[in-house]
């Protein structure tokens, strides 16, 4: 039998350790954040291994604010990460897809706002298929003598202190940025700790990998069709897990482009604007890639509402740019 040999980092840092380590001034308090936020997420990977066990796989009977079926696992996580943010004293408000309306966490002296997606794909998790955590971090624009409000969320992606996402699949992966490049955080059971596993992570400017739902393909505009066709021209392999953060964790690694696209059904789109598409494409940017509705850079979108939706086109830049193209040329 051939030796296997095992490469480990010499003393990895924890998220804490690392963003302590920085020096703009809200290192500090984000890396307390960042601990709250892997506290909950290290309960959720126990839940997520142990739901079949523990019984807490399947729907809870309720719909979420959006039209969808709610699993159990859906309720647990967003209580799980809404009390972790609560009880760090550092998170003014909440807004969560499972939840209508924002959430005030009591901490109205606290500096920072929250938007999540407490557990993406969840329509996969009775099937054992990988799913996630999406979150942004913000800073408040109300004064904080004062009760947060919707306001302090409704900012364009530029105004992100920190995206990022847990993906819960083969081992839990944390991968963030601040706007200093993207980082990745493996969960170490045996540590009990969220260690740094790759410091700088970049994206290919050219992919051979297309994300899409082509089951709606005769719904799509034409730009999207002529888009779909050339990938096939060109031998790309088609690629679609049906859980946004697995489907955009394998192309920024290996260089892809995830759509989205509007229809005749979601003429806005499906996936939302703060809590899902504005932490990824702050992690695109970061990475090198991009990510656009379209027509417009996803960071630059002004939100008007909490679970405003739009098109989604996000992975390596030069693969966006073709799509864009196409989309305005028809």
């Amino acid at each position: 039998m051939q030796n296997i040999m095992l490469i480990t980092a010499s003393s990895p840092l924890s998220v804490g350790e690392f963003f302590y380590k920085k020096t703009q001034p809200q290192a500090s308090d984000l890396s307390l954040i960042l601990d709250a936020l892997t506290q909950a997420a290290k309960l959720v990977h126990v839940d997520v291994n142990r739901a079949e066990l523990a019984g807490i796989l399947g729907a809870i009977g309720t719909e979420n604010v959006q039209g969808e079926e709610q699993q159990k696992l859906d309720v647990i996580a967003n209580n799980r990460f809404i009390e972790a943010f609560t009880k760090s004293g550092l998170i003014a408000l909440i807004g969560s897809e499972e939840n209508e309306g924002i959430i005030l966490t009591g901490n109205d002296g606290a500096e920072y706002v929250v938007a999540m997606d407490p557990l993406d794909g969840s329509s996969n998790i009775d099937v054992n298929v990988s799913i996630g955590t999406i979150f942004s971090i913000y800073r408040r624009k109300t004064p904080t003598n004062q009760t947060p409000t919707l306001s302090d969320l409704l900012q364009a992606g530029t105004e992100q202190v920190a995206g990022g996402y847990v993906l819960y699949g083969t081992s839990t992966l944390l991968v963030l940025t601040t706007g200093e490049g993207v980082q990745a955080f493996t969960y170490d059971l045996k540590a009990d700790e969220f260690l740094l596993s790759n410091p700088l992570i970049q994206t290919k400017a050219e992919g051979k990998i297309f994300s899409c739902n082509e089951g709606s393909y005769h719904d799509f505009e034409e730009g999207v069709k002529n888009y779909l066709n050339h990938c096939k021209t060109q031998q790309f392999k088609g690629r679609y897990i049906g859980s946004l953060v697995a489907d955009f964790h394998r192309n920024l690694l290996k260089g892809g482009i995830f759509l989205y696209p509007a229809t005749p059904k979601s003429p806005q789109g499906k996936l939302r604007l703060l809590y899902e598409c504005n932490p990824l494409a702050f992690i695109a940017e970061q990475a090198g890639g991009l990510a656009t509705d379209g027509k417009n850079r996803i960071l630059d979108i002004q939100p008007i509402a909490l679970h405003q939706r739009t098109p989604y086109y996000i992975g390596s830049p030069n693969m966006v740019r073709n799509v864009m193209d196409l989309l305005q040329s028809k």
